[in-house]
């Protein structure tokens, strides 16, 4: 489950000084060489200062193996990427507003890195990427883009976490709320006519067939307003995406926790043209191999997304 349609709005207000509406080339810092002296095959683009995955990013080496099957483009390009930044943690500004940091570009980086060659991410609307890729302008989109069959149509996906809803509660969560059904008879409080809201009222419909008490609802236009009913002490609960559940928990202000609904996950995916194989095969050994070393999930850690883990690269796992 995805609700990027309504948090994406909220997200985009704190960094509406920043976010670029058309495409934008990102750069991400200066360069490092890899060889110890004499003269480097390639140099590998180091992450930025505010990255908070940088010191896992910068000690990734290129595994040889897959460097080594490489499309030749890749190599004398480097792989240009596309996201949409304004959608934090997975996908935000540095504080010089131009340089994109966050779990997506972090996780770009590092494929990059384990394959042995330059990146470039770039800034484009949402709706804009996939043909980006079609069309041979970008070689992937990292963007928080859920893998659904519908998409499959159009491009190849290399899953790369299980997202989906989640809760925010107080600190101590003095509720007593794990789950669904510790909503029953409590206020929760979410953002009007969007997909929390519609998960608030299934479970709420659920509370009532059980013979328990229906769940009050509070709505507001943003998850900012709906956030501090809870702060507040108003509402027990909020619902919305797990990541920017997670991104909240930064703010030490809040003093709040972050809770993951489960069953609603479904896979996120980097995609890419399906007559691509070549390059299909290096994402997807790349981040089989950060997963195998331990390196991916320091990424995952970095922004507090632990949760979102998968087990493997799997290829068009939407259904």
């Amino acid at each position: 489950m995805k609700i990027r349609t309504i948090t994406v709005l909220a997200a985009g207000a704190l960094l509406a000084a920043t976010t670029a509406c058309g495409a934008q080339s990102l750069d991400g810092g200066s360069t490092e060489a890899e060889s110890g002296g004499a003269a480097p095959a390639v140099t590998l683009d180091q992450a930025p200062a505010e990255e908070k995955a940088a010191d896992v990013i910068n000690a990734i080496t290129p595994d040889e193996s897959l460097a080594a099957k490489v499309p030749a483009k890749l190599k004398s390009d480097g792989l240009k990427v596309v996201s949409s930044i304004g959608y934090p943690p997975m996908e935000l500004y540095a504080s010089d507003g131009k340089t994109a940091i966050g779990f997506d570009p972090a996780l770009a980086r590092a494929i990059a890195r384990k394959l042995g060659v330059k990146v470039t991410i770039t800034d484009e609307e949402f709706n804009s990427q996939i043909p980006g890729v079609l069309t041979g302008r970008y070689d992937f989109v990292i963007s928080s883009m859920t893998d659904s069959p519908e998409r499959q149509k159009q491009v190849t996906f290399v899953d790369y976490v299980q997202a989906g809803a989640g809760m925010i509660v107080k600190k101590g969560n003095p509720a007593g709320v794990n789950g669904p059904a510790d909503l029953c008879g409590k206020t929760v409080s979410v953002v009007d006519n969007g997909s929390s809201m519609e998960l608030a009222e299934q479970y709420s419909a659920d509370c009532e067939k059980s013979g328990k008490k229906a769940v009050n609802l509070l709505k507001f236009p943003g998850d900012q307003e709906a956030l501090l009913q809870v702060t507040g002490g108003r509402a027990q609960a909020t619902i919305t995406d797990y990541v920017v559940a997670a991104y909240k928990l930064d703010d030490p202000k809040l003093d709040i926790e972050a809770i993951a609904l489960e069953g609603t996950e479904s896979p996120w995916g980097i995609g890419m043209k399906p007559d691509n194989q070549q390059l299909i095969d290096s994402v997807k050994g790349a981040l089989d191999s950060l997963i195998a070393s331990g390196e991916y999930g320091k990424l995952l850690a970095a922004w507090n997304l632990d949760k979102l883990a998968v087990q493997s690269a799997v290829i068009n796992g939407g259904k």
